[in-house]
């Protein structure tokens, strides 16, 4: 009928997202590492990203610790970003002595890995990408040690640099909880919020009073501290204290076992 309304049940915007790797340095990054043998775990891309999709949604309660550490991981995503950048300004300059009669092309691998993404938070995205470039370095790393452009403590060095750099970003994660405590709760300085205080420290006033957060924070869905649930347990198998103690450990692979002819 002409003024009979339309009602449209829609649903929620999925895309489908996959990661391709093509190296063993940047899958071992993806995977991290279980504890095993006396060696401690190291954790992986995708534990970290199951952290920050349990700290959005610690910011989305109002919780302040959360937004406080959202804007602790922003910090190191971009410090993270910036060593791996001069690690590529490095190979590049590198890869720029190759005679000009001299062709190379991608140094890609013939079977690559293809990882479906489940991401729920930005500052996860932010990192699949980081671990995108390290990927990409890592090629070029391998091909222009295959070339005789870097030696071979060269090459281990740049790929550890790179691996390190990553793994201090997803240790830091680690050590990320939920306060069980929203911003009311501080402004009647309640139970919640003393416990919290006596557990986690003290926050800056502006992180406090919800004055400064993270460009990619989300809205804040208010509602009482008391019918507040927290989220899902961001425990996960590798030991936090231990993470980025185990260095370079798990670049246990020989750098040019990719290197192609």
């Amino acid at each position: 009928m002409a003024n009979e309304s339309l009602q449209l049940n829609l649903g929620s915007l999925r895309s489908a997202m996959a990661l391709t790797l093509h190296t063993h340095h940047a899958s071992r990054i993806w995977h991290g590492r279980a504890a095993s043998d006396g060696k401690p775990g190291i954790i992986g891309l995708n534990g970290f990203l199951s952290i920050m999709n349990k700290l959005k949604r610690g910011a989305e309660q109002d919780d302040p610790y959360s937004d406080w550490w959202m804007l602790r991981i922003e910090d190191k995503i971009i410090d993270t970003r910036t060593r791996l950048q001069t690690l590529r300004e490095q190979v590049d300059q590198a890869l720029a002595d190759v005679p000009a009669a001299l062709s190379l092309g991608e140094n890609l691998n013939v079977q690559p890995v293809k990882l479906p993404l489940f991401v729920n938070a930005q500052l996860g995205f932010m990192a699949v990408y980081l671990l995108a470039d390290y990927d990409d370095l890592a090629r070029r790393l391998i091909l222009a040690h295959h070339t005789a452009l870097i030696d071979r403590s060269t090459l281990e060095r740049w790929l550890n640099e790179g691996g390190h750099a990553l793994r201090s970003l997803f240790s830091l994660a680690q050590q990320y909880r939920y306060s069980g405590a929203c911003r009311d709760d501080f402004a009647a300085n309640n139970a919640a919020a003393r416990e919290a205080r006596e557990k986690f420290g003290e926050l800056p006033q502006e992180v406090l009073e919800g004055t400064r957060r993270s460009r990619f924070a989300p809205p804040i869905s208010r509602r009482s501290s008391r019918n507040t649930p927290a989220p899902e347990s961001n425990v996960v198998d590798e030991p936090a204290d231990r993470a980025e103690d185990a260095g370079d450990a798990s670049e246990d692979a020989s750098p040019d076992e990719e290197a192609s002819a």
